[in-house]
């Protein structure tokens, strides 16, 4: 009411829901636990309007709608057409970003009603805007696809993540910081199993048994009488006993 703006269905259904989201997840590094991952919606009270107020708190301070470029080309091509820090768009607030950025839901065409066609945007840190999402429920998917991992909005981004952002995706999600080379290769990910070779039965060579030499009848003969006069003496010895 305060903005004269309606919420988007499916940002509405949510705030139905839930007042907000917050999730964040640590990894442990030499036993010490350390924050990584930080999925946020900002609640209903914290959906703050940008561009209304000055930079800073200092009289005649310049305001976002002061610092926008106006010589970037909109909507050329398929581009689609970028907010307005002024009267022309109203943007609000969704996710600080941990100071990496904002992401923004923002009514393109606040003149001279307010729309209702709402799109999702990424305000990096030097003021340039990056599309996202033409739905909130499509960027809530892309918001729990990439973990929460700082500075994933990058991804999407004509310079990309940082290098040490980039490890950890490598680290977590290496298929969606390698989307090119799974366009080219489709199978590069693809864990291959050959069900004849895994259960393909294994012909046993037969252990072949060393026949032992057959020994001449004159001296099996021999160790016979050797082995009878052995038992006599033993005979004769139990009885002197």
């Amino acid at each position: 009411q305060k903005n004269s703006c309606v919420l988007p269905e499916d940002l509405k259904n949510f705030y139905l829901m839930t007042d907000g989201f917050q999730m964040t997840w640590s990894v442990k590094t030499d036993d010490t636990p350390m924050p990584l991952g930080s999925m946020v919606i900002n609640s209903v009270s914290k959906l703050c309007r940008l561009g209304g107020s000055s930079v800073y708190s200092l009289p005649s301070a310049p305001t976002l709608a002061d610092l926008e470029d106006d010589t970037d080309e909109e909507g050329n091509g398929d581009k689609p057409e970028k907010p307005h820090f002024d009267s022309r768009s109203l943007i609000f607030e969704l996710d600080p970003c941990n100071g990496n950025g904002k992401v923004c839901l923002v009514y393109k065409h606040a003149e001279p009603v307010v729309s209702l066609d709402t799109e999702i945007w990424f305000l990096d840190r030097a003021l340039y805007w990056h599309f996202l999402t033409k739905t909130f429920t499509a960027y809530y998917r892309l918001l729990i696809t990439h973990l929460g991992l700082p500075q994933w909005q990058y991804a999407f981004t004509s310079y990309g993540v940082s290098p040490q952002a980039k490890q950890w995706f490598n680290m977590y999600k290496p298929i969606t910081i390698n989307t090119a080379l799974l366009s080219e290769e489709a199978d590069s990910f693809v864990n291959k199993l050959d069900p004849n070779k895994v259960f393909k039965s294994k012909n046993k060579t037969p252990v072949l048994k060393k026949k032992q030499p057959s020994q001449p009848p004159g001296s099996q003969k021999s160790h016979t009488s050797m082995t009878s006069t052995k038992t006599s003496s033993l005979a004769g010895n139990s009885s002197r006993k």
